[in-house]
């Protein structure tokens, strides 16, 4: 066998071949190939990778037989003398996730632990990662919901939509049916829902209420309109969150609809 292949057989009895390389003590899976020579070419790839502090990620070529992701991996590992299973690069301040060649987010260094655990996938223009077997919309790790509109409820300062930095994150409105409104310096809230077009519930001063009066207003409506709208979560207890839920006052509008 070539330096760093393996030969074996799958379950079907099909001959393949692994390949590996060690780099200061860190053995590292390649992959799987059908034939010695490819799996050798493989090696090789990342030998050369490992040890010519000349190539770059821009150096990657469809033509070879290493993976993208692995290479993002392998030189990484040769850069920052850590290895990491997901596609990622680590600069000064923060690090790149590398969807594939195009794609590439940012984040702050403190999300570093959970990329290296999280695959990230794309699904048309939603970005999503993996939990407990259910997959979770990227922005909800933000305070973003996923019905958000960009623009509307959060947009990227830098105008980068892969940048999810922090301080890149602005979120006008995290709550559904509550927008932020600024007049002659002071904020409210302003809470909405839809019913045949939309209804102002009340002006509020605190985003929490005006995402309370939503939910009271939607369990109002639901009685009549068998509409199933979707539900705020503020962040208070169960007992905080009944007292602004009884105390607060909402549109007489939505008490007529209901009758």
């Amino acid at each position: 066998m070539k330096k760093g292949v393996f030969k074996t057989k799958r379950k079907d009895n099909t001959t393949v071949y692994r390949v590996s390389i060690t780099k200061n003590g860190k053995h590292i899976s390649l992959g799987t190939y059908l034939t010695e020579d490819e799996a050798s070419k493989c090696y090789n790839e990342a030998y050369e990778l490992l040890n010519n502090n000349n190539l770059k990620i821009s150096d990657y070529k469809d033509s070879m037989l290493i993976s993208y992701q692995k290479y993002l991996s392998l030189i990484n590992f040769r850069d920052n003398k850590l290895y990491i299973q997901t596609p990622i690069y680590l600069r000064k301040n923060y690090f790149e996730y590398h969807l594939d060649r195009n794609t590439i987010l940012k984040f702050d260094r403190d999300d570093l632990f959970f990329y290296s655990k999280h695959k990230i996938s794309k699904r048309g223009n939603h970005l999503f990662y993996s939990e407990y077997g259910m997959q979770i919309n990227l922005l909800e790790k933000y305070g973003i919901p996923s019905y958000s509109v960009e623009g509307k409820d959060y947009h990227f300062i830098n105008s980068d939509i892969y940048d999810f930095r922090y301080s890149n994150i602005d979120i006008i409105n995290q709550y559904h049916g509550v927008k932020k409104c600024v007049k002659n310096g002071k904020t409210t809230y302003i809470s909405k829902i839809h019913v045949n077009g939309y209804i102002k519930i009340g002006e509020y001063n605190s985003e929490i209420k005006a995402a309370i009066a939503y939910n009271k207003a939607a369990d109002i409506l639901k009685k009549t309109t068998n509409i199933n709208y979707i539900q705020n979560f503020p962040e208070v207890s169960p007992k905080e969150y009944a007292s602004i839920y009884s105390e607060l006052k909402i549109s007489d509008k939505i008490y007529e609809i209901n009758k």
